[in-house]
């Protein structure tokens, strides 16, 4: 029997202070819904839930769930042997995955879905304030806190458009049916779930065979991919045989600049406040989209230049002649290396100071190599434990065997209380904090030592 919203009140959620599941409970709470939820540890995301009026809770105790629930919606990264999960897997409420729900919402809306191993929140955060800003009926789920508006939940009150991210892990992205999909990058990760990169690229090529009939797919012209006959394909990227791609990028009165070409498109001087070259391509990107679904140049441009960014994607929180700080959710091998090449861009001749944590065991495994090569671009390294999130240790993979592989003699094995100790005796010219775990909780410590 299909799930009917319109009688459900309480619907209860378990991990909902993840980023992606925070933004659904929004969703459900501006529909009506009473929001109770589950999560392993407070954080600043989950005061503002609860701020909001949602009734959350710390402790797994199936005595804290409401006896009227309605309906379940759990992450699957929570652990199985939670006892909650345990308890609400045999009372008979329905339950869904996430993206399950993500799903449910969008069936029977046009539905813009951006996939890609990296580049998915900056895309969807940008496609949709540009859409926001030309009054367009909006509502987006993404998966970071977009600093325009504050929030991970973005809504014009109407949703004939919904803008959502479709992610790979546990092949959620397969529950999406787009009428306009985006794939920004196809690079191995969570390897744990597929075994191996050809499977993640075939969960890929399904992914885009769920595209609607007579759909577009805007995807990185690096991609080799198959779709559907009936499906458009546009190209974006670097290269000018792209059917969008930029050209000329500079920096002018502290924007990026540049121009977009492509097949019938010359617009001269698109500014961008996002440093980076990986930022240009991601535009180009929402660019597509965005005149996909028919806006004009002036309000794509308009949309583009009033666009700030996500928190934590080149997040710059300090920048002053004395020290520069930028923080980064980069947690894969590329995203690192487009991370600090960028950095290394926006700040000529000076020594780059970087903290990365990294996020899982599996991953740590898989990538190892990979890491510390990206990490041996900066001109010093502090290397944090690995944040295991959903994951239990694996014999012989801790951050020891990243470490071991840098090849940069200026490194260390650092803990938090370290980083704050070294920090209140030396100033590095520029640092980064990366990371996808709870490295976010030392941002605000480290901007006081550095701005005091």
């Amino acid at each position: 029997m299909k799930l009917s919203l319109e009688n459900i009140g309480i619907i209860y959620f378990l991990g909902i202070g993840g980023i992606g599941m925070s933004a659904l409970a929004r969703y459900f709470k501006a529909k009506g819904k009473i929001i109770h939820g589950y999560d392993k540890t407070p954080t600043a995301l989950t005061s503002e839930l609860q701020q909001e009026g949602m009734q959350l809770h710390f402790k797994d105790d199936p005595g804290l769930i409401h006896a009227e629930t309605s309906l379940v919606i759990y992450t699957p990264a929570i652990p199985k042997n939670l006892q909650e999960f345990l308890k609400l897997q045999n009372s008979g409420i329905p339950m869904l995955k996430r993206s399950e729900a993500l799903g449910m919402i969008t069936e029977g809306k046009m539905t813009i879905a951006v996939a890609g191993t990296h580049g998915k929140t900056s895309i969807s955060s940008m496609i949709a304030h540009i859409l926001m800003q030309a009054g367009m009926p909006v509502t987006a789920l993404i998966g970071g806190i977009s600093k325009n508006y504050l929030s991970n939940f973005i809504t014009s009150s109407e949703e004939e458009i919904m803008v959502v991210e479709a992610d790979e892990f546990d092949r959620s992205f397969l529950q999406l049916h787009p009428d306009i999909a985006v794939i920004s990058s196809m690079d191995p990760d969570h390897l744990d779930i597929y075994g191996s990169g050809k499977e993640m690229k075939d969960a890929f090529t399904s992914f885009a065979h769920n595209i609607k009939p007579n759909g577009k797919i805007i995807i990185h012209s690096d991609l080799p991919i198959r779709i559907k006959p009936d499906t458009l394909r546009i190209n974006y990227g670097s290269g000018e045989g792209s059917d969008i791609f930029a050209v000329n990028p500079r920096i002018k009165n502290g924007l990026q600049v540049f121009d977009i070409m492509g097949n019938e498109l010359s617009w001269k001087g698109a500014g961008l406040q996002i440093p980076g070259l990986h930022n240009i391509e991601n535009t180009l990107a929402a660019v597509a989209v965005c005149r996909a679904v028919g806006l004009d140049r002036e309000k794509i441009i308009e949309g583009i230049r009033s666009y700030t960014g996500v928190r934590r994607r080149f997040d710059i929180r300090i920048n002053t002649p004395e020290v520069i700080y930028i923080d980064d959710y980069a947690h894969h091998p590329r995203e690192l290396e487009a991370f600090i090449t960028a950095v290394r861009e926006f700040c000529p001749g000076k020594m780059l100071t970087g903290i990365f944590q990294p996020h899982l065991y599996s991953r740590t495994r898989d990538f190892a190599e990979g890491f510390a090569e990206s990490l041996d671009l900066l001109d010093e390294v502090w290397l944090l434990d690995i944040y295991p999130a959903r994951e239990l240790p694996i014999p012989g993979v801790s951050s020891e065997i990243i470490f071991d592989r840098i090849r940069n003699e200026r490194k260390k094995r650092a803990g938090t209380q370290d980083v704050i100790r070294w920090l209140n005796k030396d100033k590095p010219q520029v640092l980064m904090t990366m990371g996808a775990g709870d490295i976010d909780q030392l941002v605000e410590p480290i901007e006081k030592i550095l701005k005091a």
